[in-house]
């Protein structure tokens, strides 16, 4: 296997880079939502409500008037039961993703996940649908670390890999994951088979974009 040339470590993005989750999100969301007597959602705009993490999730999913600090945290509790309960029930890997984690487990390149999605939804997810691949860090959601954009939570995994950040490699579908990427100094890669559109990741800055995961070998 050709060795890399410019990458010791990956980190992933989840949600719409990895796997594609918004079908158990909506169903998730939509039942809690339902619970209540409230309108309902479709997966299309619930692809502009995920990627800033389940609070801002609900809060969006809510009518305006319902977005108060008491209901958005009712409802986001209710929402992580269900949907921890119901995880895998439509959610898997995108075409070609499988081949691209085990391609850079063969070349010998680390790789993390940072999402945004709560620590136990990240870390189930993973075990679930990638058993027997070694991460080095799986970071979602967690008590104290500012959500992406924010650059925390790659900081935190750089340094707990000693990755030099110009030898990383940061891959997301949406704008905040490039945000991301850029503010913590390492590059991007965009995806357009994930929840957002290649004009979001243009806008954002992305560094490269890519319309299937198997380019991103060409990147390495």
């Amino acid at each position: 296997m050709e060795k890399n040339r410019n990458t010791d470590l990956v980190i992933f993005d989840l949600d719409g880079t990895l796997l594609n989750t918004i079908g158990d999100l909506a169903v998730a969301c939509n039942a809690v939502l339902a619970l209540r007597g409230l309108p309902q959602h479709t997966y299309d705009q619930y692809c502009h409500f995920v990627g800033n993490g389940i609070m801002r999730l609900v809060e969006r999913a809510l009518p305006e008037e319902l977005r108060t600090p008491y209901t958005v945290a009712a409802v986001r509790a209710d929402f992580v039961k269900y949907y921890t309960e119901h995880i895998d029930t439509h959610t898997e890997p995108y075409e070609g993703i499988p081949e691209l984690v085990d391609g850079l487990v063969q070349r010998g390149i680390r790789m993390a996940v940072a999402s945004n999605k709560f620590q136990a939804g990240t870390e189930k997810l993973v075990r679930l649908f990638f058993p027997g691949v070694e991460f080095a860090v799986v970071f979602g959601q967690r008590e104290g670390v500012p959500l992406k954009p924010d650059p925390a939570v790659v900081g935190e995994i750089l340094s707990l890999t000693g990755a030099a950040k110009e030898r990383v490699l940061y891959v997301g579908d949406s704008g905040v994951d490039i945000q991301t990427a850029a503010a913590a100094g390492v590059r991007s890669v965009g995806v357009t088979w994930g929840f957002r559109d290649r004009a979001e990741l243009e806008e954002a800055g992305a560094q490269h974009i890519v319309d299937t995961p198997g380019e991103i070998f060409e990147l390495l």
